[in-house]
Parts: C-alpha cells; structure tokens; sequence
C-alpha cells in the first residue's frame, strides 16, 4: 500500500502489522483531521466472510470510526461466489456500495447484475485491468452494452478526453492543414493512444466487437508490436524523422540494428506512415479541411 501511495503521491499511514486494526482506524482518522487529508480510505486488506473474528474487526471499526462510505471490492472472474460474498459483507455491515474488480475477465459483467440484485446497492466504480488508470466509474447502460456486444463508445471518448492533450491535438490539426505531419507527430499520437488502454481493452469498446474476436486477438503480440514502433522511430534520427523518404537501404539496417527490430519491420513502418500521410493530405483539402474547422469551432 505504501509503494502504491507513493506511486499516486498520496500519503499513507500506518502503524504495522502487529497493532490493532480498529486502533490503527481511529488514530489513522485522528491523523488525518490534524494533517487536513480528505478524504480518507481504509483499506482493511483482503477478508473472507466465513472468519468471525475478521467480521468482528470490521464491525468494531464500523462503529468507532463512522465511515462516510463502506465499499466492498469483489471479484468478478468468482462468478457466484461474489454473489455470495457480498450478501455476507452487505448483511453485516450494510455496506454503501461494491468496486467490482477483473472486469474484463471472461464473466463479461454477469457477476455484476447479479450483486447489484442480491444487495440492492450500488456498483460504483470497476477495474478493467491492471494499471491505476484502469479503474473506471460504473455506467449499468455501458455494461449492458458490451455484454450484448454493441461496445461502449462513450467510455472510449471519456478515455480519449482525458488522455488526449488539446494543445496538442490543436498543433496536430495544424500540422495536417500545413501537410508537415511526420514521424514524430506519428509517435505522439501512437503514444496518446496507448495511454488509453490496451488494444484489446480498446477494441472492446468498439461496436460489432465480440467475445470470440477479442480472444483470438494476441495482446501480447500486439503491444510487443507497438513497442517495436516507437523504438523504430526513437533509432532515427531528427532528419529521417522529418524526410522519411531520404530513408534508404544503408540506414534501415542501421535503425533495425539500432532498434533490435529487422529491416522488415522497418519498411512496413514506413509503408504504414507513407499512406497515413496520403490520407492526411486529402483531409487537408476541400470538404474534409472544412470540416476540421467546424469541429474546432464547436469545441
């Protein structure tokens, strides 16, 4: 937890492992009201429903503490099991809501309705994945949609407003206009994507994006694939990044050397980029230009 506090510049206290929880409870408050940190999280670790003396322990803290919110994290990937846990936790701490975690495991969301149901509480907030950033505000509507495999485009946009820099993409925009859109532009907008997320994270936000489709795309291949493009583009130098084209036979294999990638993959990175910039190029003119501007006027 320390480790994880430092990472997200958040402070934690503590008192070690042999102290009381409900006392480390009340003086992690206490400490809390002195320093002006609010608000204020206990995370009482991993509990299992069937220790008594565990339950206890909760209840205690419960009552000393007076909790604003008592959320109960459950697995979603235990199917039925959740169900049972938070029934348990619900029935003896009334708790205010549930986090439900490994949400993009195989269960696709069936856990979730199901502990919505049997506790009549909120599912506030899930986790998708393993990084920080993946922990996302429940929307049931969203859900319901990928569970019938239509997508969820609005949490895509919500992922695209918050990682995607405006300043930036207002730099872009001009940059397509101008038609000066090189390799670094590229590799700002591949790493703009990433932050969004996995391949496969993204491509289940996406209508017409099945079960069965997302387990035959290879993650790890996929993101081993992006990582071979950004070291491709870092082992070039300032003026091939800017003139691709002056990217010839002796200097691919100097970037393939230079970035552990082959000369293969060299040249279908510049293969990819030469028709991105044919396409940039008719989004500057006519119709498409016009439509840029609109765009920024509504913004």
């Amino acid at each position: 937890l320390e480790v994880l506090g430092k990472q997200i510049q958040v402070p934690v206290f503590s008192m070690g492992a042999d102290v009381n929880p409900v006392t480390i409870a009340k003086e992690a408050v206490a400490h809390a009201i002195k320093h002006g940190n609010d608000p204020v999280i206990l995370d009482t670790a991993g509990r299992l429903h069937i220790d008594e003396q565990l339950m206890d322990e909760l209840a205690n803290i419960k009552a000393e503490v007076n909790p604003t919110e008592i959320l109960l994290v459950v697995d979603a990937m235990t199917g039925q099991d959740a169900v049972n846990v938070a029934k348990s936790f619900n029935d003896q701490l009334d708790i205010t809501g549930v986090i439900l975690s490994k949400l993009d495991g195989d269960t696709r969301g069936g856990a979730a309705l199901s502990v919505k149901q049997v506790t009549g509480k909120p599912i506030k907030y899930a986790s998708v994945g393993e990084k920080l950033s993946d922990l996302e505000q429940f929307h049931p509507d969203r859900m319901a949609s990928r569970i019938l495999g239509m997508g969820d485009v609005l949490t895509l946009i919500d992922k695209a407003q918050e990682t995607i820099d405006e300043k930036k993409a207002q730099e872009l925009e001009e940059k397509i206009r101008k038609q000066q859109f090189d390799l670094d532009d590229f590799l700002e907008q591949f790493k703009q994507i990433r932050k969004m997320g996995s391949f496969s994270q993204i491509l289940g936000m996406l209508p017409g994006i099945d079960k069965k489709m997302l387990e035959s795309v290879d993650t790890e291949e996929n993101e081993k694939k992006m990582l071979h493009i950004e070291a491709i583009i870092q082992s070039m130098t300032q003026e091939e990044r800017r003139k691709p084209s002056i990217i010839g036979a002796s200097r691919k294999v100097r970037i393939s050397k230079g970035s552990g990638t082959r000369v293969q993959d060299v040249n279908q990175l510049l293969k990819q980029f030469e028709q991105m910039q044919k396409m940039m190029k008719q989004l500057s003119g006519g119709r498409q230009a016009k439509m840029l501007k609109r765009l920024r006027k509504r913004k």
